[in-house]
């Protein structure tokens, strides 16, 4: 069974600690960090190969940034975009 430790007799149930689960969420944080690094290592090497084939990555980035948006936001920032353009003289 889990040590309960508790540093402040009668302290309330919320500063308690069972080591165990503190354990568990500890490592299963890891488990995640360390998911997202290989993930992060895969999507790098997507993109290398992209970037081998001869697309332009800045662009591709761009264009996995906008599909995760809704269409009309990115109407409204288009919309914008020209508005500066314009004001700008471009």
């Amino acid at each position: 069974m889990d040590e309960i430790i508790d540093e402040h007799e009668g302290a309330p149930s919320q500063y308690r600690v069972t080591a165990g689960e503190l354990r568990q969420f500890i490592e299963r944080f890891e488990r995640l960090d360390a998911e997202k690094k290989d993930i992060a290592e895969q999507q790098k090497e997507v993109m290398g190969e992209a970037k081998a084939r001869g697309y332009d990555t800045k662009v591709l980035r761009k264009i996995i940034a906008l599909r995760k948006k809704d269409p009309q936001e990115i109407s409204e920032e288009e919309a914008v975009l020209e508005l500066y353009k314009e004001a700008l003289g471009m």
